[in-house]
């Protein structure tokens, strides 16, 4: 449900004029934050949003990695553009309202929209260099100033000890229904391995990624069609190489997406893998280490294997983490992520002839 923004939370960061001229309109699209665009005298002014402090228990972190990457990317403009932050009245970066919650603001970018979902190749494409271009950005950056605002986010090894407590602690009944594919999963703890490679070796870098690389988190010109820049940078933190263009092609390049029931017909578009994997490559590929170039093909398999432990491993849980609409959706959607996952390794064995 979207929460109503009182008149000192507007108030907070209105900076000229009579007050009772500003209003805001609730934006849709996000699963985490609520956000609105604050008008005035029906003029978009700024984007004003509320933290969710269950996801972001540290808000101050999630500013504070935000300030950290506006004010690099302001020193190396024009290569990068970021919105600029509000300051509130009294000049700070957060607001804590009356019932504690806390708000922030940004510079609203007129004449731009975002798309909800990648529709062809070059779609795809477009968002893998967007997405590419925003850590390669930031190649120079020291990326230890920037906090882990969600600890472990994209950590495989500690998906897989959840899903391994489910396993102990979890639903039974659950349990004796997902066995085939608590089996399948458990085949593959291999990935874990890898990961734990990566984690270990200089070989794979901690970088700035953005950890929500979708195409509905860019905006565009509404007049040419160019990429203004990506937004929504709540999870902005150090990842490896595989988190962004790992999350690209689990969302893009399947043919239908994680809620969809029809495991039959689910499958890998070859051309929107290709586009994504070229789009990102086309800006990393001098970026990345040889080890993350011979290793390119883990990405999509390891954010995949991921989201499918952490479907099922909350399903044992009895559903206490993803919101879910009827008893068997969390079953549902890592049936999907696993079929997914099987598809994804036989189209690299036999169209890249990567076999994990």
């Amino acid at each position: 449900m979207i929460k109503e923004v009182t008149d000192p939370v507007i108030q907070a960061f209105s900076v000229n004029g009579n007050d009772s001229h500003y209003h805001a309109e609730p934006l849709s699209g996000g699963l985490i934050n609520h956000t609105y665009r604050v008008m005035k005298d029906h003029e978009p002014v700024f984007l004003l949003q509320q933290i969710n402090t269950t996801v972001f228990p540290a808000p101050q972190d999630v500013q504070g990695n935000y300030m950290h990457i506006w004010k690099y990317a302001k020193a190396i403009a024009p290569v990068f553009r970021l919105p600029a932050p509000v300051l509130t009245k009294d000049q700070q970066l957060l607001f804590q309202d009356s019932a504690s919650q806390y708000w922030r603001a940004f510079e609203y970018l007129r004449d731009t929209q975002a798309f909800p979902v990648a529709e062809t190749p070059a779609q795809a494409a477009e968002t893998a260099v967007t997405f590419a271009g925003f850590t390669a950005a930031f190649s120079n950056m020291d990326v230890t100033v920037l906090k882990a605002v969600i600890p472990g986010f994209h950590d495989l090894a500690w998906r897989y000890r959840q899903f391994s407590d489910a396993l102990t602690c979890g639903n039974k009944v659950r349990k004796d229904k997902a066995a085939p594919m608590i089996s399948a999963l458990l085949s593959r703890e291999r990935y874990v391995h890898f990961f734990e490679t990566v984690r270990s070796s200089d070989a794979y870098p901690l970088r700035v990624m953005h950890h929500d690389a979708k195409i509905a988190n860019i905006l565009f010109d509404n007049k040419n069609g160019q990429v203004v820049c990506p937004v929504d940078y709540d999870t902005v933190m150090p990842g490896y190489f595989f988190s962004d263009l790992g999350d690209m092609i689990r969302s893009m390049a399947p043919c239908a997406d994680e809620n969809s029931t029809d495991i039959e017909t689910l499958c890998i578009r070859g051309d929107f893998y290709k586009a994504i994997l070229d789009g990102y490559l086309s800006v990393m590929d001098t970026q990345f280490t040889a080890e993350e170039k011979k290793n390119i093909h883990y990405a999509g398999i390891i954010m995949i294997y991921m989201q499918a432990l952490r479907f099922l491993a909350d399903y044992l849980n009895n559903d206490i983490y993803y919101r879910v609409t009827h008893p068997e959706h969390n079953y549902e959607r890592a049936l999907n992520q696993l079929i997914l996952l099987e598809k994804l390794e036989t189209f690299l064995e036999q169209e890249h002839g990567f076999r994990a």
